[in-house]
């Protein structure tokens, strides 16, 4: 107890951390039986346990530390889950749509501001705070829809790109907007400089240094290894670029794309998802913290005003931008309706802001109020920005407005993206024997198939032969989420680890109840708790073998095909059951199976007797011997038209057909032993 005591004495943020987790997955239960999204419950967690709410955390400067650990680890993701062949393809959208976004938000709100009775550098200051959007909430709440790499979601990512670059000029401008005199155009050529170095060094580290780094960590297959370079390469970049005095959410982003061009890019973002979860729950909370309820109350139309004013004026723009690079208007109202709120960046510039006294307790108050707002409800906004997009398009309009909008408007449906994708194939989990087999098959009967292999090595190989194989774990939701494993037909988990199928197994399950998953085994004790954990099929090798085996005996005494087709088929859907009983099987639950009083079999001539020389005719061998001879193999060649005026000679191989005692005895005739 003592020990408790002091080690909560030596690190208070111990104690904040059981707080805030604690209350949180109480908040957060109540709030997925409401079905309101988790951010929300954060979000309230944080207001409940901050400051203004019961003051129960007071490690607060700890907690934001390690939220800006979760906004990197999410930004790392978006990279890795993005290329820089992608990030090239809209080029566009993040120069011209970012930079009209950003310039004409900074430009209305500074005007609005400077209506409202504001000094003009004030009113440009606050052009900077509400220019900036959400990466941490918007990126994250498109992950979790799938749509990242929807059209309107690579927009929606490029102009966040571009304002989480831009957050680096307007940290410069702030200074001098207070007054203070630094030489703020050169300060800008050196980080143009900077950034080109950076981008150099990402294309430079993405081509040739990361895939060869990665190739060699996989090779090794240690867990703590692969996950312990991801992990350093993440931080290594964000910290460079933090030193270049850029962004660490940007260096996060650039160390994500370098890993992104290399084919371990699924499995590292498998590895690194759970630690992002838990620390982006901080970055929430800590948002959360700055909400002051109390000021709310007192304010409330105030701030709703404010509120509905800065959602209408960002959205505008956005869509504006969005449709300046050539985008429908669809597309451009629904990045609009997920660029409305106020970022975090714009909370870190706003602390600046506060300190150079660019802002009073009051309107700092005001800002924090309409930030946490916007936020706040941004989950209810973005899962419905189609339908809003689509009821806008059909507003009532003049008719040449409405002409330009029908032109505008898409010909498929709303939140049905055209693409390419892997639908209704068979996903193979492991390119062993069985794997390779399974995949060739497939090729042949042209079904599509994507493979999961963790060989490093089997990876590179195969792919470069041209098959659809990534190199990952299975039983990460991320790899699995890349082969569209909900959308298969058919998914076969083809590896020899137990523990590793039933891991797989939940989590293809958690994914979709639709695929049929067949399961290979090693032994038939594994099938009950495969069955249960969700397996179609379990097919155990050591009885398999077992019926291939009595199927070959079964085959040598003539057993009519179908009869041994209907012997397997039984022994199968009985679950091996007659194979794994050790008592006698009941008569009534025997296969019946007429087994012929005949065998067909090769005898060799070596022996001199009184078959060899004269005509079969002449010697009656059916009815002395009581076996038929159906064809003769001499010097190489099979004879099947067998006549009376054949003869046997010395060296032939001699196929017969009879009852096993009469072959029996005409062997030891004719044959050596």
């Amino acid at each position: 107890m003592m020990s408790f005591l002091l080690a909560s004495v030596e690190l208070p943020l111990l104690s904040d951390i059981v707080v805030i987790f604690g209350l949180a997955t109480g908040v957060i239960l109540l709030f997925m039986r409401l079905k309101v999204p988790t951010i929300i419950g954060f979000l309230l967690t944080g207001a409940i346990a901050g400051p203004y709410g019961l003051s129960v955390v007071t490690a607060s400067q700890a907690v934001e530390v390690l939220s800006e650990i979760g906004v990197i680890l999410l930004l790392f993701v978006i990279g890795m889950e993005f290329s820089l062949k992608s990030l090239l393809s809209i080029k566009k959208a993040v120069f011209i749509g970012g930079t009209l976004q950003v310039v004409l938000t900074i430009a209305a709100t500074t005007f609005i501001t400077y209506f409202l009775g504001y000094d003009w550098n004030i009113a440009v200051f606050f052009g900077f705070l509400f220019s900036l959007s959400s990466t941490a909430i918007v990126l994250k709440l498109l992950q979790e829809g799938g749509q990242v790499n929807t059209i309107s979601g690579r927009t929606t990512l490029a102009i966040l790109i571009f304002q989480d670059v831009v957050i680096v000029p307007l940290m410069l401008f702030t200074p001098m907007l207070a007054g203070e005199s630094e030489n703020i155009a050169l300060s800008l050529l050196y980080m143009a400089l900077k950034g080109l170095v950076v981008v150099a060094i990402t294309i430079i580290s993405a081509k040739y240094l990361m895939p060869n780094l990665l190739f060699r960590v996989a090779k090794t297959r240690n867990a703590e290894l692969f996950l312990l370079c991801i992990i350093v390469t993440c931080f290594a970049v964000a910290y460079l670029t933090s030193l270049l005095g850029l962004s660490l959410g940007l260096g996060a982003f650039l160390a994500g794309l370098i890993i992104s061009e290399s084919e371990y890019s699924h499995h590292a973002t498998g590895k690194i998802v759970p630690f992002r979860e838990i620390f982006l729950s901080f970055f929430f909370v800590s948002v959360g913290m700055l909400f002051d309820v109390s000021f709310l109350y007192h304010h409330f139309f105030i701030i709703l005003g404010l509120v509905f004013l800065t959602f209408m004026v960002k959205f505008i723009i956005a869509s504006i931008a969005v449709k300046a690079i050539g985008s429908t208007l669809e597309e451009a109202f629904i990045v609009g309706f997920s660029l409305f709120q106020v970022g975090e960046f714009s909370l870190l510039l706003a602390k600046e802001g506060y300190r150079y006294e660019l802002l009073d307790d009051i309107t700092y108050q005001y800002f924090l109020a309409i930030s946490i707002i916007t936020m706040a409800i941004t989950p209810f906004v973005l899962n419905a920005r189609e339908k809003l997009a689509y009821s806008i398009l059909d507003l009532p309009l003049p008719k040449p407005i409405k002409d330009k909008i029908e032109l505008a408007k898409p010909k498929i449906e709303p939140g049905i993206e055209e693409d390419n994708e892997l639908q209704d194939h068979l996903v193979i989990i492991g390119y062993g024997l069985n794997g390779k087999n399974l995949s060739k098959a497939a090729k042949r009967a042209r079904i599509p198939y994507a493979i999961i292999e963790m060989n490093p090595e089997t990876v590179r190989t195969e792919k470069a032969k041209g098959e659809p194989i990534i190199y990952g774990d299975a039983a990460n939701e991320s790899v699995l989420e890349h082969v569209n494993v909900h959308k298969a037909r058919v998914v076969v988990i083809a590896i020899s680890d137990s523990d590793a199928t039933k891991g797989i197994l939940m989590n293809i399950r958690h994914f979709t109840q639709n695929a049929f998953v067949i399961v290979r085994t090693r032994y038939v004790n594994e099938i009950d708790a495969n069955v249960k954990l969700g397996a179609d099929e379990v097919i155990p090798e050591e009885f398999e073998t077992s019926i291939e085996i009595f199927t070959r005996v079964l085959n040598k005494y003539l057993v009519p095909k179908d009869e041994i087709e209907d012997f397997t088929e039984d022994v199968r859907s009985r679950n091996y059951e007659m194979f794994r009983s050790t008592t006698a099987i009941n008569p009534k639950e025997r296969l019946k199976m007429a087994l012929p009083e005949i065998n067909f079999v090769s005898l060799k001539i070596d022996k001199d007797s009184e078959y060899v020389g004269p005509k079969l005719i002449d010697m009656n061998i059916r009815e002395n011997t009581g076996i038929n001879i159906v064809a003769i193999r001499r010097k190489g060649r099979t004879f099947t038209d067998i006549s009376g005026d054949t003869k046997l000679r010395l060296g032939d191989l001699i196929y017969v057909v009879g009852k096993p005692e009469s072959i029996r005895e005409f062997e030891e005739i004719v044959s050596l032993y």
